[in-house]
């Protein structure tokens, strides 16, 4: 480890000429040294620190560490229009870090969230200096992976940002009332209308904010097209390290931008997931305690990539298998060549007509259903049901959610406790028979593992919001649907069960849908209609839950493999 000069402020200007600020982390050290860099709006001096080693251990390994201001944000000039400037300010940030003093010309990036996006960003714009990147939970297609999820909108994390990126703009320009205003809504969000996504604080305190372009398009269109980072990236390739968490709400992004990468790279592509949310990324995540396995690696991690790819000493990780996810239930990591392809064993729904009633009255069973059955539950948007953990959620991570199951607008179907230990990994898939009497409905299903004592910890979750023709000729018609859950990896433990849990709500993690088929901006909690709904099972309509079934698997620890 090297000493650490005092932490010295440096600016540049961009191409149109606007002054962007950072703090560079030198190593008290003779010699050249590759350039680590990473671009965010909360304000430099935090550094990503909620989940990564301040800048100066990363210096003390022997690089130039680079945190800036993005524009608008901090220190630096300019406006802040969120994601707009990221390609040709990333872009010129990195040639700019390429040529600092005391550096080799070679530029990494790494950071999550936000820091994540920007070196996405960064890299569609190909900078020659920028030789890999480590991005973390990150939303690929923008749309798809952040805003929305299965066509509903993410309100509890949409919001929330907002606000939270709306304070610091009230900050910045000294604005104290409408700062400390901001400062309590992000620790108590009013939301007296669960359907209407519509924030008043927001309107008044942030009449500029993202969030209200983001309820202007609330579908898929040029807007989102035009912001996403894919449209940048098709053209890029270099070593990319990405980092994720089963239970982290952007998780599909990741996921998604690592099987582009993995299927057209020329150059190595690792994949780390633990059993983190968001953040922090440590042992105990919702009401679990994972043990000492969990305890985050990425730090260490990133300095052997870094050493491998800008200064080319050998770590040992291009021997070793590229994806390691994090085993939920043996608490173990496990390496792998790929992200497992799932080998779907379908699960089939059993029901007496009474799943919202008794958890006895629903089961899942590798048997098709002789005869046809019909569980109708009834959504009142008085009092939706609530979103307990999960991705979606905060706080998100595992809890035991088996009070929310009683409810009767609740649909639970159960195994019957496991004979031996299962091993899932990947994404299991709801493939449902449904019917509603209105022209739009959501669909949550929830996968948890049951214990002797009836408790149910959540392990995965998806969410469908269904819009469809407002003839009333289609209504109550039966349907099929498809729910894709959050992908993971588990070792459901012998004794203990799976269940499958339906319901038309999760509040507040998804605005609330009111039945009429109008977009969240422009919904009202009034207009909200009762809405009852079937699920519909047997030989006729065979809704299954199809599980991602794997093979006892290896483990890894930091990289050595144990049987």
């Amino acid at each position: 480890m090297l000493k650490v000069r005092p932490k010295q402020t440096a600016s540049m200007l961009t191409r149109d000429s606007v002054r962007l600020d950072a703090d560079v982390y030198y190593p008290d050290a003779e010699g050249k040294f590759p350039v680590l860099l990473m671009r965010q709006p909360y304000g430099r001096a935090i550094a990503s620190t909620v989940v990564y080693a301040h800048p100066t251990w990363y210096a003390a390994h022997g690089y130039i560490v680079v945190i800036q201001d993005v524009r608008g944000r901090g220190t630096s000039e300019g406006v802040f229009d969120l994601f707009a400037y990221e390609v040709e300010d990333g872009g010129d940030t990195v040639n700019w870090a390429a040529a600092l003093p005391g550096s080799t010309g070679q530029v990494g990036m790494y950071g999550f969230s936000y820091q994540g996006m920007t070196q996405l960003y960064a890299a569609g714009d190909h900078p020659p200096a920028l030789k890999t990147i480590c991005p973390a939970m990150i939303g690929y297609d923008l749309y798809a992976d952040w805003a929305d999820e299965g066509g509903a909108f993410c309100l509890q994390t949409n919001l929330g940002w907002a606000i939270q990126l709306a304070a610091e703009t009230a900050r910045l320009r000294g604005d104290e009332e409408a700062y400390l205003t901001l400062y309590g809504a992000a620790r108590n969000p009013s939301m007296p209308d669960p359907v209407d996504v519509r924030s008043g604080i927001l309107k008044q305190l942030a009449p500029d904010s993202y969030y209200h372009a983001w309820l202007d398009h609330p579908q898929r269109d040029e807007y989102w097209e035009n912001l996403s980072p894919g449209r940048h990236l098709n053209e890029v390739d270099m070593p990319m390290l990405h980092i994720g968490g089963w239970f982290d709400t952007y998780m599909r992004g990741t996921l998604r931008f690592y099987r582009e990468m993995a299927a057209r790279s020329q150059f190595p592509q690792h994949l780390w997931v633990g059993p983190w949310a968001h953040l922090p990324w440590g042992r105990k995540v919702g009401a679990v305690d994972y043990g000492a396995e969990a305890a985050n690696p990425i730090d260490r991690l990133q300095i052997r990539w870094f050493d491998q790819f800008l200064k080319g000493i050998d770590t040992g990780l291009l021997n070793e298998k590229p994806v390691h996810l994090f085993e939920l239930g043996s608490n173990q990591w496990r390496s792998l060549p790929k992200f497992p392809i799932a080998n779907h064993q379908p699960y089939f729904l059993h029901s007496t007509g009474l799943a919202c009633m008794s958890e006895q009255e629903g089961t899942l069973e590798k048997t098709l259903p002789t005869t046809d059955s019909q569980d109708v539950f009834v959504h009142d948007p008085w009092r939706p049901v609530p979103s307990v953990g999960g991705h979606a959620a905060f706080p998100a991570g595992s809890f035991d959610r088996s009070a929310v199951d009683c409810r009767t607008d609740v649909v639970t179907y159960t195994t019957k406790p496991l004979d031996e230990d299962l091993y899932l990994a990947g994404e299991a898939i709801a493939h449902l028979y449904c019917t509603a009497d209105t022209p739009s409905f959501d669909l949550c299903a929830v996968l948890s593992e049951v214990h002797p004592n009836s408790s149910a910890y959540n392990l995965a979750q998806g969410y469908l919001r269904i819009d469809s023709s407002s003839d009333d000729s289609t209504l109550n018609s039966v349907k099929p649907f498809q729910i894709t859950l959050q992908p993971l990896s588990a070792r459901i433990a012998k004794g203990n069960a799976l269940r499958l849990s339906l319901s038309a709500a999760c509040f507040p993690a998804y605005a609330v849908n009111p039945g009429t088929g109008t977009p969240p901006a422009a919904s009202r909690l009034m207009d909200a209609r009762i809405i009852t709904l079937s699920i519909y099972s047997g030989s006729s309509y065979p809704s299954q839950l199809l599980l991602p079934v794997a093979n006892a698997p290896l483990t890894v620890k930091l990289g050595a493999i144990v049987a």
